[in-house]
């Protein structure tokens, strides 16, 4: 059946065709306007309604660059339903190079927000209006924290059948369970009955070619689980994603100049040594060992380490998962590439 025109803020995007919508969010100090700039991918037929976004936080760019790719993809142009890509939430911390807004606020703490609020309430309840409350699904797309790197993984909640069946056939290497938080995203969204998927990927202000194509292929793969993609072209996956219900961050025992000899994608073994930290006077080492079994899905990059600081990000897992080394962040390898060359983006 034919899809009726989409209307979004004002723009009415007729079936077939793409618009460029631009959401007024505020006028800054010095009478710069700022909006929530959106593309939306109307089909011909109908269909449900998705959207993926970028740079909630404004450091975490990987995302802005997915999106780019993933609106030159050529299975788009026969989609079903409507896409709405937003690849820069956050447009304050993104030209500002930060994770937060101008008054120090997390915007994925700061859903489903409120029209009188704080300028980060005011965002999410703009977000959630205009974009949220018109999709069935949701990807929103993570890098880790500044000075950090996480292997491309999905995160959801286990309260939805239908957000696991996505989540395995985005077909990134892990699957994490992590608990909602307050005032994120996921969290809003549940409560208005709406699954949205996390992927997180790599590190803040930095693109890593393979996270990017991994997070391409993925999304295209979960649009196609939704039946919005008819064509299943180019999007097999030999990737078996394990499920993790639990993960713990080991932490420095001192501060000193950290040696990691483990790299994000690698297995460890519990008591396993994974690092060492060394005063930097020469007088005192001490081993970082692993608590527990399992994958190494996020790291610091910084060999500086303070008392407490997170270190190694390790999810228990099932069954052993064989990641190609090309995909593991936070060490130089060689080996084939992930994709063949007609899949490369």
């Amino acid at each position: 059946m034919s899809a009726a025109v989409f209307e979004i803020a004002g723009h009415a995007i007729p079936p077939g065709e793409r618009g460029i919508v631009d959401i007024p969010v505020s006028v800054l100090s010095d009478h710069t306007p700022m909006a929530l700039s959106a593309q939306v991918v109307h089909g011909r037929r109908e269909g449900p309604c998705a959207f993926v976004s970028g740079a909630i936080h404004g450091d975490e760019i990987i995302g802005v660059e997915i999106i780019r790719r993933l609106l030159r993809t050529p299975q788009l142009k026969s989609l079903r339903g409507t896409l709405i890509c937003v690849p820069i939430v956050n447009t304050f911390g993104f030209i500002n190079h930060s994770r937060y807004l101008p008054d120090r606020r997390d915007l994925n703490r700061s859903f489903p927000g409120a029209s009188t609020g704080s300028l980060a309430a005011r965002l999410a309840r703009l977000f959630i209006d205009e974009i949220v409350s018109r999709c069935e699904v949701g990807i929103d797309l993570h890098s880790a924290a500044e000075h950090r790197v996480n292997l491309p993984q999905i995160r959801i909640d286990a309260g939805s059948k239908r957000v696991h069946k996505l989540a395995e056939a985005f077909a990134a290497p892990v699957i994490v369970q992590s608990k909602l938080r307050d005032g994120s995203l996921r969290m809003a969204a549940r409560e208005m009955g709406k699954d949205v998927l996390v992927y997180e990927a790599g590190e803040a202000l930095r693109f890593d070619e393979q996270a990017i194509r991994i997070g391409v292929k993925g999304i295209l793969r979960v649009l196609h689980e939704l039946g919005m993609v008819t064509s299943e072209k180019g999007l097999t996956s030999k990737i078996r994603p394990v499920v993790s219900k639990r993960s713990a961050w080991e932490r420095a025992p001192m501060g000193g100049v950290l040696r990691a000899y483990k790299a994000a994608g690698e297995q460890v073994e519990k008591g396993e040594i994974i690092a060492v930290i060394a005063d930097p006077l020469g007088e005192r080492e001490e081993a970082v060992q692993a608590a527990h079994a399992g994958l190494i899905i996020g790291r610091t990059m910084l060999p500086i380490v303070n008392e407490g600081d997170a270190l190694f990000h390790i999810a228990e897992i099932s069954r052993s998962l064989k990641v190609d080394p090309l995909v593991r962040m936070g060490e130089e390898t060689e080996g084939d590439p992930l994709f063949d060359e007609d899949e490369i983006l």
